[in-house]
């Protein structure tokens, strides 16, 4: 969608809006259910990177500590008990510039995702700036989706970020497609951009071809020691008009409500289903920010009448499977 059609739709009253979001939304997505993802950060803090929202960047003093690749032995335990809990996607993230093939870390990687990638879950990495041939190695170990948000717009990007550019980002994307594994590229509320630099984004994301397989929207939790330290918090209204606006210009993608979920209510969450959202990232911490508890997210699908998505047996479990 362009930036004109995408303005039409957030400008409609509210309640008219949502109801346009959730005839897509249903068009597109006819069982209510709810994606469970987990995010592990398996690499924390020391990124060269300065993204003004981000306590992992070492550039500021956050009090997040430059920790080494978690062993893998952690991470696997982990994502069984992610799996044994609900959780379908199994999200990894590290915190680094980006991964470069032959080298130890990424040889680490690879052999982590290999043994991941065999306990039935979606894998998902976040590694930032990826090549084409690391790309096509990380599809051969198993990898389904590759997670690089654009943030916010082309325009407001440079006043975010400084240490690379939103074509680094795009290039990055087109190499996860060439390579055949799925997209995540979402974007976070609350960088001090406009509504137009909200509807840029998704502009640009509505554009991929093919559009991205998920989507996040992203609450800024503003981080002590960061530049964006102060920003004030998001509206939640405002959360809801970008979901249903991503829902309705990306209608056949997982729209994820992610950081930000422990300031909304469980009404405001409602509301932010109805309007599209059918995935949330699942557990107590996103990286290094807080997220609700299991149960408590439980308790509330629960109220909604809303069902985890069901896991997808592994291929060699569908083979055996009785008809």
């Amino acid at each position: 969608m362009n930036l004109t059609e995408l303005k039409a739709l957030h400008e409609l009253p509210f309640f008219e809006l949502i109801q346009k979001s959730r005839q897509v939304h249903e068009d597109n997505w006819d069982q209510p259910e709810v994606q469970l993802c987990t995010l592990l950060s398996i690499k924390t803090g020391g990124c060269s990177e300065d993204c003004s929202y981000c306590a992992q960047s070492a550039r500021y003093k956050s009090g997040v500590d430059s920790e080494r690749l978690m062993e893998k032995c952690d991470i696997l335990e982990r994502a069984k008990v992610a799996a044994e809990t609900g959780s379908t996607r199994f999200c990894m993230g590290a915190a680094w510039r980006g991964v470069r093939g032959g080298t130890k870390r990424f040889d680490q990687v690879i052999d982590i995702i290999q043994d991941v990638s065999k306990l039935g879950m979606e894998v998902c990495v976040t590694l930032g700036e990826l090549g084409p041939e690391e790309a096509k190695q990380l599809k051969e170990a198993g990898v389904t989706a590759y997670n690089h948000n654009l943030d916010t717009s082309p325009e407001h990007y440079p006043n975010i970020v400084t240490s690379h550019t939103y074509e680094d980002r795009l290039r990055t994307i087109q190499n996860v497609q060439d390579a055949g594994m799925s997209v995540c590229c979402g974007g976070i509320l609350g960088l001090g951009e406009t509504i137009t630099d909200r509807l840029r984004l998704l502009e640009v994301i509505s554009n991929f071809d093919p559009q991205p397989e998920s989507v996040p929207i992203n609450s800024l939790m503003p981080m002590p020691g960061t530049p964006l330290a102060e920003n004030p918090q998001v509206d939640t209204f405002d959360i809801v008009r970008m979901i249903a606006v991503t829902r309705i210009s990306i209608p056949k993608a997982k729209v994820r409500l992610s950081a930000g979920r422990t300031r909304l209510s469980d009404e405001a969450q409602a509301l932010c289903f109805f309007a599209g959202a059918n995935s949330i990232f699942y557990g107590d911490k996103l990286l290094t920010a807080k997220n609700p508890s299991v149960e408590k997210d439980q308790v509330l699908l629960a109220k909604l009448g809303l069902s985890p998505l069901a896991p997808k047996l592994p291929q060699k479990e569908l083979e055996t499977a009785p008809a």
